[in-house]
């Protein structure tokens, strides 16, 4: 039916051309050159809205060739507006393939539009290649990062409970005896000393510094029962505060440190009874000095080991200070040792603070 009207379109033309114009074709000859003409127009004719449609289509804000039997609604009023007949391109290529000259190749070219139309997610003139105008933009997706598993450790603020034990029967001079004038050397009586130290240590910052410097202070607060193993007193409490450097490494669990403890206690100073190198009496001062490394197994937990040093005495307070016959002399307590403990984080992180 289609190729009938198809063919039947020049004969139609030529009997509008006699009632128009007055003209018939005369010969054969001239029979077949007006047909060819009226074929050539009633092509042209047939196309030339098409054409026309397509620099509208590009004006209304159609995105896409393959989309733009799809206007937006923008589109549709603008067009509606300014009268402009658009035809979607699906309608012109199935014209195009219903209307070829051989039946097969039409069917073909029909075909190669429905499978361009469901798989081609392109535009048209999109596809890459060497003569192509347009590249494909490949977005390359920005892979974030963890968190490095020590930032959810050490952060400021954090609040941890310590607790601490050691053993310590190694005696020592005073490292500060050449400072203050007296005989660098140990005493007769000897001293083995076991603090047991509970703590409560606050992060006063994040991680910081470069390279080796790398990491972060805490302030800790101590209360200690010291047991006398060996010595003439049996026991020694004291309060204590210091301050403790963790050297954070970039990677890895193990972090070492170094802090410093000063504090006040009270011993059952034998001295007064006569002992001699005891201590000259109870109230007195201690410095603990400890370095040593900290293991991190999870980040609430974690173990630490080192040694530490720990100074008893009382500044000469007990002693004459001169005076004939008056107060006791104190021989002070220096002895070092290994120091193990466990930390425990008291509330949760919610998220590590910026660095």
């Amino acid at each position: 039916m289609k190729v009938l009207i198809r063919r039947s379109v020049p004969l139609v033309v030529l009997l509008l051309q006699a009632v128009c114009f007055g003209q018939l074709p005369v010969s054969r000859c001239d029979l077949v050159k007006s047909a060819v003409v009226a074929r050539n127009r009633s092509v042209a004719l047939t196309w030339a809205p098409l054409l026309c449609a397509v620099p509208a289509l590009l004006q209304t804000g159609v995105a896409s060739i393959d989309h733009a039997d799809q206007p937006g609604e923008d589109s549709m009023w603008l067009m509606r507006e300014q009268q402009i007949f658009a035809v979607p391109t699906s309608a012109i290529f199935q014209y195009g393939a219903d209307h070829d000259g051989t039946p097969p190749q039409g069917a073909g070219e029909g075909q190669m539009f429905d499978l361009h139309a469901e798989d081609s997610p392109a535009t048209l003139g999109d596809t890459p290649g060497d003569g192509s105008k347009n590249q494909p933009v490949l977005e390359k997706s920005q892979v974030s990062k963890p968190p490095a598993f020590n930032r959810d450790i050490y952060y400021r603020n954090k609040l941890e409970f310590s607790l601490e034990g050691g053993w310590h029967p190694i005696n020592i001079p005073f490292p500060l005896d050449i400072f203050v004038g007296d005989a660098y050397n140990t005493y007769p009586l000897k001293y083995t000393l076991v603090p047991i130290f509970a703590s409560l240590r606050w992060h006063l910052d994040g991680i910081e510094s470069p390279w080796i410097l790398r990491g972060n202070w805490d302030m800790t607060f101590t209360g200690s029962v010291t047991g006398v193993a060996r010595g003439p007193e049996n026991r020694y409490f004291a309060y204590l505060m210091g301050i403790r450097r963790n050297f954070v490494p970039r990677r890895g669990k193990i972090a070492p440190y170094f802090d410093v403890r000063l504090g006040v206690g009270r011993i059952d100073a034998k001295g007064p009874d006569g002992v001699l190198y005891a201590q000259g009496q109870d109230i007195t001062f201690t410095i603990n000095m400890g370095s040593g490394v900290r293991y991190k197994f999870s980040p609430r937990f974690a173990f630490s080991g080192g040694l530490n040093f720990m100074h008893v005495s009382n500044l000469d307070l007990s002693e004459s200070n001169g005076k004939p016959n008056w107060g006791v002399r104190n021989y002070g307590i220096n002895v070092y040792g290994p120091m193990v403990g466990i930390d425990m984080q008291l509330r949760r992180h919610q998220g590590h603070s910026p660095q």
